[in-house]
């Protein structure tokens, strides 16, 4: 245990420090595509009981039906399982460093270089483009066996040098296995394709379109075309109606992804909520990115899941058979391999009535504004270190009409990030209420870092907690925002600092043993400590 822990922590150490060069060297920062979004998607049942649906408020001409196999009278929720992906494995250290370094701070590229595209061609995206579509019953439906939720398995991403978790999906049929990278801060479904002309490498065999007998291409002259968007060679954009549609989706650095806008079957691993047993869920007509040409650092995943608010999302593309919400509870990564994460999509009652769940408004912004459209932006008030209220200036928090500033809830940034100077403050904060700790000064990434040697028992370290605009208030335990490095028995500020009018994160490792639901038809972030394990 105290191996793992030693590299999860050690990576994030590697990643700081790269992360904190750049932003001492003024990091460039690029413009970006435009990205797209949108529509549908259809449960349909396997050998077993299962559920029929699709997505909500996306509708095209001649598209196929969606259809729900279960009670017409309630809407159910899918729960599926989110194993840890480091458990039970040994990676060398430098290995997993290496990568952790590139992969997390092209995140932090990533998300910035997306703000400042919408700021620099302040026009709404294909985000905006709001079809709508209804669902149909088939005449044998049946009220199945579940309690209404869809809970998928999530893996860390530490084995394989990043900070994501991956959650196992079968794709095709004939169902063939593949890890995508989760990932709430992106809306594009996509997975590497035969044939591959330019790829990273991944584990396990690329995904072969001609293999699937449910895989359909999107043509050109589909209206869901335009939901994406136009390459640049080697592939070609859409020339005739019934061409395969292309797309193009950059992430904002070295990162992108172009291929074949298409259709397929989405097999999904769940937990049936009755007797914990696993099951296994069929999603029919996905949209999603058969790619071809695809850079950058996903560490080993065959492609990405997104969660994003936007319509073309995995999450929007389930609205209309599981409603406007989904949720994860991310276990302590530590955590042997016997435990699991949990995704969850609809509303989860046992969450509901949790005694401690509170909720912050998840702010909607204009079309011109920031990429409002698919990052969960929150509203931060204030900081309380050690029950003081740190003296940040409220503009720190603001998201401006512009696209700079505010902070975002990501499932895909490893540690979470402030903007100066509430990075500086903070930090002076815990060094001013800290007592009976050494420090450590020859530490060179985090800070600030304490021996701990010889202690006995929890540690006795400052509180910390968020204040939201709407009054909110969400408070962690040490474990999530300090980071203890084992054997060498030193303890590190798990936070670092974003460039002034910078984008703040609220990252993964803050989130562990949280149950986090995002609720997007009310506009809400809920959140509730949660021992994730025993779920």
């Amino acid at each position: 245990m105290a191996s793992k822990a030693l590299l999860f922590t050690v990576g994030y150490f590697f990643y700081l420090f790269s992360y904190a060069a750049v932003l001492a060297n003024g990091g460039g920062i690029q413009t970006l595509a435009e990205e797209a979004n949108s529509t549908a998607s259809i449960f349909t049942p396997m050998e077993m009981p299962t559920f029929n649906g699709a997505v909500s408020d996306c509708t095209f001409p001649n598209s196929d039906p969606i259809k729900f196999d279960g009670n017409p009278k309630v809407k159910p929720n899918l729960v599926l399982n989110l194993k840890h992906r480091s458990a039970g494995k040994q990676i060398n250290p430098s290995d997993s460093v290496a990568a952790s370094t590139a992969k997390d701070l092209s995140r932090i590229h990533t998300l910035q270089s997306r703000i400042l595209n919408k700021k620099i061609n302040n026009k709404p995206t294909a985000d905006h483009q709001n079809p709508t579509s209804a669902a149909t019953v088939p005449e044998n439906s049946t009220s199945g066996e579940f309690s209404g939720q869809l809970m998928a398995t999530l893996e860390s991403g530490v084995s394989l040098g990043s900070g994501e978790y991956f959650m196992d999906v079968f794709i095709g049929t004939p169902p063939k296995h593949f890890s995508l990278i989760l990932d709430t801060g992106s809306d594009l479904n996509w997975i590497q394709c035969l044939p591959c002309h330019d790829c990273f490498e991944q584990s396990g065999p690329h995904y072969n379109p001609e293999k699937s007998n449910s895989y359909k291409n999107i043509t050109c002259s589909d209206p869901r075309c335009h939901l994406v968007s136009p390459p640049s060679p080697p592939a070609l954009p859409c020339k005739t109606i019934d061409q395969t549609c292309p797309y193009y989706y950059w992430y904002g650095d070295s990162s992108n992804t172009t291929g074949d806008f298409a259709l397929e079957t989405f097999t999904v691993n769940l937990t049936n909520p009755s007797n914990g047993k696993p099951e296994f869920k069929k999603v029919e007509n996905v949209m999603f990115g058969c790619g071809h040409w695809n850079r950058g650092l996903f560490h080993g995943a065959s492609g990405l899941l997104g969660l994003g608010r936007g319509p073309l999302s995995f999450s929007s593309q389930l609205q209309s058979l599981y409603g406007h919400s989904f949720s994860y509870c991310l276990v302590d990564r530590n955590s042997n391999s016997s435990v699991t994460s949990k995704l969850i999509f609809g509303e989860d009652e046992k969450l509901l009535k949790h005694p401690f769940l509170n909720f912050t408004t998840l702010i909607i912004g204009k079309e011109e504004s920031a990429p409002v459209d698919t990052f969960y932006y929150v509203q931060i008030k204030s900081i309380i270190v050690g029950g003081e209220v740190m003296n940040i200036p409220e503009e720190t928090w603001v998201l401006s009409s512009e696209g700079s500033g505010g902070t975002i809830v990501d499932s895909g940034t490893t540690l979470s990030y402030f903007a100066d100077p509430a990075y500086k403050i903070i930090k002076e904060g815990f060094l001013r209420k800290v007592k009976g700790y050494p420090i450590v000064d020859d530490f060179p990434i985090l800070d600030p870092c304490y021996n701990v040697s010889g202690v006995v028992g929890e540690l006795e370290l400052p509180s910390f907690g968020i204040v939201f605009g709407d009054g909110a208030v969400w408070n962690f335990p040490v474990e999530n925002y300090f980071i203890k490095l084992e054997p060498d028995d030193v303890v590190c500020l798990a936070m670092l600092g974003t460039p002034r009018s910078g984008l703040s994160i609220i990252g993964n490792y803050q989130q562990q043993n949280f149950h986090i639901m995002y609720d997007t038809k009310r506009s809400r972030l809920g959140f509730a400590p949660t021992k994730c394990a025993d779920m």
